[in-house]
């Protein structure tokens, strides 16, 4: 298998077309532990500009799945390779940017961060003054309805 890519450099994902968020909220977590948005929200809030969309994929899934560390030092460079043996979604498709009013950006390094939807930051980057920024929209949560 080739050695692909699945990083964002230098864009800014914003929230989705179709969210109803109008201030960031934090992902919920469910009774019998907590969701990948969860998992995902806190890595980030706690780590930004820490990982990478790849290194994020792989530290939810272990989380999500909870796989003890002693385990992770025997197999996790295995388990990391079966992971990306089959295609993942981006992060526009995250929960954060289409339902939970987050931004993602990206650095140079493809490090990531989120902003909330009402901060400075969020429409800073929206802005895009320097141009140097790649603006995104996540991905809606149903199709775009059109006029017939």
């Amino acid at each position: 298998m080739k050695n692909r890519n699945f990083n964002y450099y230098q864009t800014f994902i914003t929230v989705a077309p179709d969210s109803t968020a109008l201030e960031s909220i934090t992902p919920p977590s469910r009774k019998d532990g907590k969701t990948k948005a969860l998992i995902e929200y806190e890595l980030l809030i706690h780590h930004p500009y820490t990982f990478t969309q790849e290194d994020l994929v792989y530290e939810v899934h272990i989380r999500h799945k909870e796989i003890p560390e002693e385990i992770l030092q025997i197999i996790g460079t295995e388990i990391r390779y079966e992971l990306f043996q089959k295609s993942h979604a981006c992060l526009r498709a995250s929960m954060l940017a289409k339902k939970y009013g987050w931004g993602i950006h990206f650095d140079d390094a493809g490090k990531i961060a989120i902003y909330p939807v009402e901060s400075s930051e969020y429409q800073r980057f929206l802005a895009n003054e320097s141009g140097h920024v790649k603006v995104l929209a996540a991905m809606r949560s149903s199709r775009a309805k059109t006029d017939k």
